[in-house]
């Protein structure tokens, strides 16, 4: 099957994956793009479960601070080696993930520190379980999975704080 150059190139502006990795997802999928998005997709989710037990300890730590200066956050970002933590993609998914944790609140990293007669549902108390502000389609978990998909390391968020003015 014949694919046309404009296809792959669509989705890896919407996957950031690699051009022959797109190309594959294209084949597979008879030229449907979406078709294709979902199989690199598929294919991160794979990828992270067989990398989540790999060790984690180079990274970066991240801060935003909101414009009025009252609001702000810290955020660990961990992955396996330093080159990919010195990367802009990667510095920027932590300050993207410390936004995110300015304007949502989230008060624990997953399901699983929550307290079992905590009365707040994980999507708005845990940090992997909320929406992205940016895009609500996936949360935050779904992007960090799309970050192993793109690094081929492990990514995992270590701690984050959010800090308010007179709170």
């Amino acid at each position: 099957m014949d694919i046309p150059v404009s296809a792959v190139k669509e989705v890896r502006t919407k996957t950031n994956a690699g051009m022959l990795d797109c190309r594959k997802a294209l084949e597979q999928s008879c030229g449907d793009v979406n078709g294709a998005i979902e199989a690199l997709r598929q294919k991160g989710f794979a990828m992270a479960e067989k990398r989540a037990a790999r060790a984690v300890g180079e990274g970066v730590v991240a801060a935003y601070m909101h414009h009025n200066n009252r609001v702000g956050a810290l955020v660990e970002l961990n992955c396996e080696t330093d080159f990919v933590a010195r990367t802009e993609d990667f510095k920027r998914l932590a300050y993207d993930i410390a936004m995110h944790v300015v304007a949502s609140k989230p008060t624990y990293l997953c399901t699983e520190d929550m307290p079992a007669d905590c009365e707040v549902a994980p999507e708005e108390a845990c940090l992997l379980a909320q929406p992205y502000v940016k895009d609500p389609s996936k949360t935050i978990a779904d992007l960090l999975t799309d970050a192993i998909a793109r690094t081929g390391e492990n990514v995992r968020i270590g701690k984050f704080a959010r800090i308010e003015l007179g709170c």
